[in-house]
């Protein structure tokens, strides 16, 4: 299959290139001089000729920037607008797969219950645009979005802090690469990729008061989401190593 990845610089980019290229596939990735990810025409030709492209881009601000909400404009753009033009791309160049990363913080504090791709969403501050990049990707016939888990391991950077002590979902980059691998001859629809691991003794149980204004981030890292992989697991075999 001739894959096309956007992103192939980034913490998952690095993963999923020599992984495509191990299972046999010619990868062709993005040059952000020559293409922009936003310019539905630039695209249009830079795919044309692929089976499949896999969008990992992301802007992650690093350290206590997370919790700053306007830290994530360029982040949410990448999900929103980019994801909106790589589809619209993909179809004018007859494109038959797209697959998107996301997040699995949108979904509600689930408790103890485990929760599939149905489980109830809470999209809130930075996280909505993951749904937005969501709704505009299975606008194509062949699209495959993935709600990826808390990056550990390897180049991911952690969140500042933890709050509270539920239940949070993990994955290491190189095993959210193979489920995004893993994917491309998988039924299109929503896959969940992590590993729910209790989060207690990471993080504070109460927010301080002059923290209030990053409200929004800490809610979203303070609910329990024990996500499970069921879905993923079954529909291609992807565990994570």
């Amino acid at each position: 299959m001739k894959v096309f990845v956007i992103g192939a610089s980034g913490v998952l980019g690095r993963e999923a290139v020599p992984l495509l290229r191990a299972a046999g596939h010619e990868v062709g990735v993005l040059d952000r001089h020559a293409t922009s990810m936003f310019d539905v025409d630039q695209l249009t030709a830079a795919l044309t000729g692929y089976d499949a492209v896999v969008n990992l881009a992301t802007r992650i601000p690093l350290s206590m920037k997370a919790v700053m909400a306007s830290t994530w404009a360029e982040n949410d753009r990448i999900r929103t607008d980019g994801s909106a033009a790589l589809v619209e791309a993909a179809l004018r160049a007859g494109v038959g797969r797209i697959v998107q990363e996301g997040i699995s913080f949108v979904y509600a504090d689930g408790g103890d219950r485990e929760l599939d791709e149905d489980a109830p969403l809470k999209p809130v501050g930075h996280v909505a645009s993951s749904v937005q990049a969501q709704r505009n990707v299975l606008r194509h016939p062949g699209g495959v979005f993935l709600r990826i888990g808390l990056l550990t391991g390897g180049e991911a950077q952690t969140p500042p802090v933890l709050v509270g002590d539920g239940w949070m979902s993990v994955v290491h980059p190189g095993d959210a690469a193979a489920a995004a691998v893993a994917v491309l001859d998988a039924p299109p629809g929503i896959y969940n990729v992590g590993s729910p691991v209790l989060k207690r003794d990471m993080g504070i149980t109460r927010m301080p008061k002059f923290m209030g204004r990053f409200a929004a981030a800490f809610e979203v890292f303070g609910r329990s989401q024990r996500v499970v992989s069921t879905k993923l697991t079954e529909a291609t075999g992807w565990k994570p190593r």
